[in-house]
């Protein structure tokens, strides 16, 4: 911006002229001037004051008068006339540098966010599902691959996009918990306790004697505390320090502080800190990388939980259920029939943990193991909320759609061998189809 300071002149630091900001007169380090029409008391303003208000405000043109200020580079009497030619290259080459540097930051953070995260995703997640050692062993080299680097890139954009609502799913059920209380199965069908009485304001403690009835005489075991409060002790004084005492009250509150309670302004200063393009990597600086590596971790974590554990839970469910009923090829059909053998057997895995859950929570509420009743109770209310939304979002709509297409064949003059074969042609389509008709 021009610098233009002050069309009265830059010395205008009359008697009793003062700053309109902060008050003060001119001096010859930091004289008055007078940048806009306004006239009076408000006429003369320090550079400082004004640099810092149109900071602050953000406007660039005074509120009362709307003259704009315009700034004028002042250089010193020995700059020549036309910059050397040195110093041009050397400008232009910090400028070249300069923006080959952010470049490269930003095609870094492009490379890690829309590359190493999603390829990392669907390829730890290919490693796990694999179902053989070698496949864990030889998981560095397989993410330096560039075997099918588009596909698993795009594979890995789900994985990671289911990750993410997952964990969103997971906060949203912790807030629930928090604001609005869990069910009552929750904590043994026990009531929460009734907060206490208020205390009416005369009796309140540390009022005047006439409130707390002055005229009744303290207890003896009462006198005696307060002799040994003022130090007094068999006829002997002895000092009790009052700010001792306050100050070991404050360390008492403050532990008490720092073990149960939390300081809401330092959690709120840590949000402000965390932005966006600090989160991202956006702002210059490599803290992202340490991000990508919490999410490829969270990431991980998340797909052996929530995916792993639940699918080989529901293999050996499917395995003992066909031992059980002497049909060995019980998986292979159900899997046949199918044509999603991972989804299917994830699903029976859920449902064997909530009602694997559901007994051992109700064995720990017999046994009044309040410890182990509430941790059992949150993995199955993670569970049943789990296996609702599937249910919801996904069964149900897909069932209308299945349901909307029988009751319309007659309309296409199509069979019910036509949508088989369309079924078995391309089998992600048509449940995606059926599933978006459900939704309608």
């Amino acid at each position: 911006m021009e610098d233009d300071n002050g069309k009265d002149g830059g010395n205008g630091n009359g008697s009793g002229d003062i700053c309109r900001v902060c008050r003060c007169e001119g001096t010859s380090d930091r004289p008055l001037f007078h940048p806009c029409l306004c006239a009076g008391s408000i006429k003369f303003i320090h550079q400082e004051c004004l640099v810092q208000w149109m900071r602050y405000s953000r406007k660039e043109f005074c509120e009362l008068c709307g003259y704009l200020f315009s700034f004028t580079p002042i250089y010193a009497a020995d700059m020549p006339g036309r910059l050397p030619l040195k110093d041009v290259i050397s400008g232009l080459a910090a400028s070249v540098a300069r923006a080959a540097k952010h470049w490269i930051h930003y095609s870094l953070v492009a490379l890690a966010w829309l590359g190493f995260v999603p390829l990392t995703a669907y390829r730890v997640y290919r490693c796990l599902f694999t179902g053989s050692v070698s496949s864990i062993l030889t998981l560095p080299l397989d993410l330096l691959s560039m075997d099918n680097l588009g596909s698993d890139v795009l594979h890995g954009f789900l994985v990671v996009s289911c990750t993410l609502v997952a964990f969103i799913g997971l906060v949203w059920l912790r807030e629930q918990i928090l604001h609005g209380g869990g069910p009552d199965w929750m904590d043994g069908g026990i009531a929460p306790a009734a907060p206490p009485e208020p205390v009416p304001p005369d009796l309140v403690p540390g009022q005047d004697g006439a409130q707390l009835g002055g005229d009744i005489p303290p207890e003896d075991g009462v006198a005696e505390e307060e002799q040994v409060g003022d130090g007094v002790i068999d006829g002997g004084e002895v000092e009790v320090g009052r700010e001792g005492g306050a100050e070991g009250d404050g360390l008492g509150g403050a532990g008490g502080q720092a073990a149960g309670e939390w300081n809401h302004m330092e959690w709120e200063r840590a949000a402000e800190e965390l932005t966006w393009e600090r989160l991202l990597g956006l702002d210059g600086s490599l803290m992202f990388l340490e991000h990508v590596f919490w999410v490829v971790s969270l990431n991980t974590l998340f797909v052996l939980v929530f995916a792993f554990c639940p699918y080989h839970v529901g293999h050996f469910a499917v395995v003992a259920l066909s031992l059980w009923n002497n049909r060995r090829a019980l998986a292979s059909s159900l899997a046949a029939a199918s044509r999603f053998e991972g989804l299917v057997t994830t699903l029976v895995g859920y449902c064997a943990l909530g009602i694997a859950l559901a007994l051992l929570h109700a064995i720990a509420s017999a046994l009044k193991l309040a410890r182990a009743r509430h941790l059992l109770a949150l993995c199955c209310l993670v569970v049943k909320v789990s296996l609702l939304s599937v249910v919801e979002i996904g069964v149900l709509p897909l069932a209308c759609g299945w349901w909307l297409d029988v009751c319309s064949l007659a309309l296409f003059d199509a069979a019910l061998k036509d949508r088989e074969l369309g079924f078995r042609l391309a089998p992600g389509t048509s449940l995606f189809l059926h599933w978006l008709f459900g939704m309608m």
